[in-house]
C-alpha cells in the first residue's frame, strides 16, 4: 500500500501483518513500526501521515542508526583514524545524525502475511561513518509477539548500534506514568549534563533507577537525580516487563543486546510532536551509548567478514 512520497520523490510503502489477536503496520520510511494492535488496542505511538513523520516525529517507531543513542562530541577513533560526525544533540551526535537511518527509505525485500524484511545500504562516509554497510531488519508477528531480527555486513571497519525507537502505551491512550516497570538490571550508566555516559557502571540499589522490583514510572520521576525523567541505559542481566494495571495488559521484552535505554517520553510536548509529555515509554534494546569512545564498554565495531546479528522480542502474554 502506498503511504506517500518523500520531498525527494521516493515512494513509501506500508505493509500490514496479522496473526491471531496481533496486527502490525510497518513503513518503508525509517523501517517504522507505525502501529501494533493487541486485541484491537494500538500499543505504540504512530502518525497518520508521512508529513507528520517528516515534521512532528521524535523517532516514533523508527529504526535508528548507524549508531543509535549518543556519541560524544560527534567523533570517534577507529584503528587510529578519527571520524567526525554531524552533531544534532547539543555537542553530540544522536541516533546516527540528522540523516540517520530513521529518515531513509528502506527497500522492502520480502513480505508475507506475518513478516516483512526491509533492507538499507548505507554508503561509505554517510553521516561521517566509514564503510558501506548493508542492513536488514525482519519484523515477524506471531499470535502473542512481535520479533525484530537485525543483520548487517560491512566492506570496511565501522561502528554499529541499531535499535527500534517505538514508544509504547499499553493502555492505548493517556500517559504512561501509572505503567509498572521491572528491568532485570542491577547497574545503569550515569550521564553528564549532555547525556553522555561518565564511564561508570553504577549500582541501581538505593536510587530511583532501581527497577529490579516493579515500580510505577511516575512514582519517582520527579527525583532531581533523574534530570527531568528517565532517559538512561541499563546493563541487562535478563528481561523487562511492563504492566498497565488498569487494563491488565502485560508486555515482556527479551533481547540479545547488552543494554536497554529506558526513556519516559520527557520531551514530547503535543505541539512540535504529535503526542504530549509521557504519552509513551521507550525500551530501546541496544549496545551502550558512546561505546566507540569507551574501551571498557562492549565493542560495537563491525569488520569485513563478520555479520552483525541482533534479536529483540516484544511478547504480550
Amino acid at each position: 500500500m502506498n503511504f506517500g512520497t518523500t520531498p525527494s520523490g521516493e515512494k513509501v510503502e506500508r505493509h500490514v501483518l496479522a496473526a491471531g489477536r496481533m496486527r502490525a503496520s510497518v513503513l518503508g520510511y525509517g523501517a517504522i513500526l507505525q502501529s501494533l494492535e493487541v486485541s484491537g488496542v494500538n500499543v505504540v505511538l504512530g502518525c497518520d501521515t508521512l508529513e507528520d513523520y517528516l515534521t512532528r516525529s521524535r523517532y516514533f517507531g523508527a529504526v535508528v542508526g548507524r549508531y543509535g543513542n549518543r556519541i560524544a562530541g560527534g567523533r570517534f577513533t577507529l584503528d587510529g583514524v578519527t571520524h567526525r560526525l554531524p552533531v544534532n544533540n547539543g555537542p553530540n551526535s544522536l541516533h546516527g545524525g540528522p540523516g540517520g537511518f530513521s529518515s531513509r527509505v528502506w527497500r522492502v525485500a520480502e513480505v508475507s502475511g506475518t513478516a516483512v524484511t526491509l533492507e538499507y545500504v548505507s554508503a561509505d562516509g554517510e553521516e561521517g561513518y566509514p564503510g558501506t554497510l548493508t542492513v536488514s531488519l525482519t519484523y515477524t508477528l506471531t499470535e502473542d509477539a512481535l520479533r525484530l531480527d537485525y543483520r548487517a555486513t560491512t566492506d570496511a571497519p565501522t561502528v554499529l548500534n541499531l535499535t527500534n525507537h517505538s514508544y509504547f502505551n499499553l493502555a492505548g491512550s493517556g500517559d504512561v506514568l501509572k505503567h509498572v516497570v521491572r528491568i532485570d538490571a542491577d547497574r545503569y550508566l550515569p550521564v553528564d549534563s549532555s547525556q553522555i555516559p561518565t564511564g561508570e557502571l553504577a549500582p541501581v540499589a538505593g536510587t530511583p533507577f532501581d527497577f529490579t522490583t516493579p515500580h510505577e514510572i511516575g512514582a519517582r520521576i520527579a527525583d532531581p537525580r533523574l534530570g527531568g525523567g528517565y532517559d538512561h541505559c541499563y546493563v541487562l542481566r535478563g528481561g523487562i516487563e511492563v504492566v498497565e494495571p488498569a487494563g491488565g495488559r502485560v508486555m515482556e521484552v527479551s533481547t540479545t543486546e547488552p543494554g536497554v535505554q529506558f526513556y519516559s517520553g520527557n520531551l514530547l510536548d503535543g505541539v512540535a510532536t504529535a503526542y504530549g509529555r509521557h504519552a509513551g515509554l521507550c525500551l530501546e534494546t541496544q549496545h551502550f551509548p558512546d561505546s566507540p569512545n569507551r574501551e571498557h564498554f562492549p565493542s560495537t565495531v563491525l569488520r569485513p567478514g563478520e555479520e552483525f546479528a541482533s534479536t529483540t522480542v516484544y511478547r504480550f502474554p
